[in-house]
């Protein structure tokens, strides 16, 4: 079996060079997907060039609409950082809620405080 080093080393080439236009591809229809300024009408005709002609129909959009996929990118991460932050507990917020609770009981040990009192300030704690 004879496979020289320049054959290797095309078929790698025409392997990553595969890669890379997969990935490209997958760039330009999450991004037609992702524009909120295109019509229905235009996200299927960019799709249609995209599918048909993908080498014409992906320089196209690139150029024609390359300035903007970055913005759009970057808005999208902003979004999902937002979300993110949004539904993570805070570690200082759970650290003080836990400090509370415990000084809450170490009263009510103690007898500073009733068992109705200490049941309001759970309460009010952990809302």
């Amino acid at each position: 079996m004879d496979y020289p080093l320049l054959s290797v080393f095309w078929t790698m080439l025409l392997f990553f060079g595969f890669v890379l236009w997969l990935y490209l591809l997958f760039i330009v229809v999450s991004d037609v997907f992702r524009s909120r300024d295109l019509s229905g009408w235009a996200k299927a005709g960019w799709l249609a060039a995209v599918i048909i002609i993908p080498l014409l129909g992906v320089l196209a959009y690139t150029i024609f609409r390359g300035d903007s996929m970055g913005e759009r990118a970057f808005e999208d991460a902003q979004r999902q950082h937002a979300l993110h932050q949004a539904f993570r507990p805070s570690a200082v917020q759970s650290q003080g809620v836990a400090d509370e609770m415990a000084k809450l009981v170490a009263l009510r040990r103690n007898g500073e405080i009733s068992e109705e009192e200490f049941q309001q300030a759970k309460s009010r704690v952990l809302a």
